[in-house]
């Protein structure tokens, strides 16, 4: 893997600052989007679109933006954990940990959503979310003393608490089903194509053209796995069933190669935007191609979604490089900074908020739940969940994977 191409003349790894701008936007536009699913008498498109219909809407782009950031973030930080000496098992067990990580909180999250049975676990499901957050927080917090027994007992006092919540888990009508991914959640769909892209990445050398194929290997093989197949054997469904990981994978790889066009040599590349404009061209024509066949849908993760997915951030991202790196306009990007350095708490803190307030009875005015006044009340929610974040990142409360 050739770390050059991210060094700067003076051996430092290239900083983009519009890859935090896009990153906290999205991070932004996902927890209004969030608070306003709760919100009735809104029209359609400002809600995702149900299942099996055959279209998107802009909160249906939230997701694949965050793929999209993942993967123009692998080249980089690759490249940074080189830098500091990492390499070989050293560096692919911090891929490979990352990825667990956020498979972990994926699993654990979408089981607190659904399938519980609060009686025979002994506590109410929002006691046990806490609690799970707060073990989690231990083994992920960043810590800033340098006592490292400390730190050590911190994050197995962490991993015990959740080994228990794990097992004092209870779900189904009779209460004997125990924790298992009944789907692994945002987080969790996030880790496997993180994982899967880091390993494309490895295995392309960071060619372009290489990515490009790894790219189009995904998308086809989504489409094998999801014809008619007249007896399908165990191999095939076991493969089939990770279609939808390989169009997610193939949204990560599209930022890869956006990193790729945009970057070169620990600089920009000289006039980018023809080349990201016709990326952008041929991801949306291939999506069109492929809608007869397989239509637009988040919830199937069909490749004609992930592909018009993948243009619009491609777009989305060049003008933000535009204004933010090459024009200097980046006053504005003060706000979303604490949060894109600190994505995974800023993604948890509205779920910590949701399980604090239902533990101790508490909820929002009733007129907050729908038309104008939620519409509003969802804008402000955004901006205090940023404004939260931004207060914990001065106490030092940071998460990393």
């Amino acid at each position: 893997m050739i770390i050059s191409e991210y060094l700067n003349r003076k051996n430092k790894i290239l900083r983009v600052l519009a890859i935090d701008a896009f990153r906290g936007i999205t991070i932004l536009v996902m927890i209004f989007v969030n608070t306003l699913a709760g919100v009735s008498g809104m029209p359609p498109w400002m809600g995702h679109v149900a299942a099996g219909v055959d279209g998107m809407t802009f909160p249906d782009v939230v997701f694949p933006a965050f793929l999209f950031i993942v993967g123009m973030s692998i080249p980089l930080a690759m490249a940074q954990r080189q830098a500091a000496g990492d390499s070989g098992w050293k560096l692919w067990r911090h891929v490979l940990t990352r990825a667990a990580g956020m498979l972990v909180f994926g699993v654990f999250m979408v089981n607190a959503e659904a399938g519980y049975n609060e009686a025979a676990m002994g506590m109410t499901i929002h006691v046990w979310s806490l609690l799970f957050y707060a073990c989690a927080i231990m083994v992920w917090a960043v810590y800033r003393f340098a006592d490292k027994r400390l730190v050590l007992a911190l994050r197995l006092a962490g991993v015990a608490g959740l080994v228990a919540l794990a097992l004092v888990f209870r779900g189904g009508p009779d209460g004997a089903e125990r924790l298992a991914p009944q789907w692994w959640g945002i987080l969790g769909l996030i880790g496997w194509a993180y994982l899967y892209a880091a390993i494309a990445w490895r295995l392309t050398g960071a060619r372009p053209v290489a990515i490009a194929l790894a790219i189009l290997a995904c998308v086809a093989w989504y489409c094998v796995f999801n014809t008619d197949a007249a007896q399908p054997s165990a191999l095939w469904k076991l493969l089939g069933g990770q279609s939808g990981n390989a169009v997610h994978t193939a949204i990560a790889l599209c930022g890869v190669l956006a990193t790729t066009i945009f970057f070169n040599n620990g600089r920009p590349r000289a006039q980018p935007f023809a080349r990201a404009l016709l990326f952008a061209a041929v991801l949306a024509a291939l999506a069109f191609a492929l809608r007869p066949w397989f239509t637009i849908s988040k919830i199937a993760a069909t490749p004609s979604w992930g592909l018009y997915s993948a243009a619009i951030c491609v777009l989305l991202f060049a003008a933000m490089y535009w204004l933010v790196d090459l024009k200097q306009q980046r006053r504005w990007v003060a706000f979303l900074r604490p949060a894109a350095a600190n994505p995974l708490l800023t993604y948890i803190l509205p779920f910590i908020i949701y399980a604090l307030m239902a533990t101790l009875n508490l909820s929002f005015p009733s007129m907050l739940g729908a038309g104008m006044p939620g519409l509003i009340w969802a804008m402000v929610y955004a901006l205090i969940v940023m404004a939260l974040v931004a207060g914990l990142n001065r106490l030092h409360l940071k998460l990393q994977l």
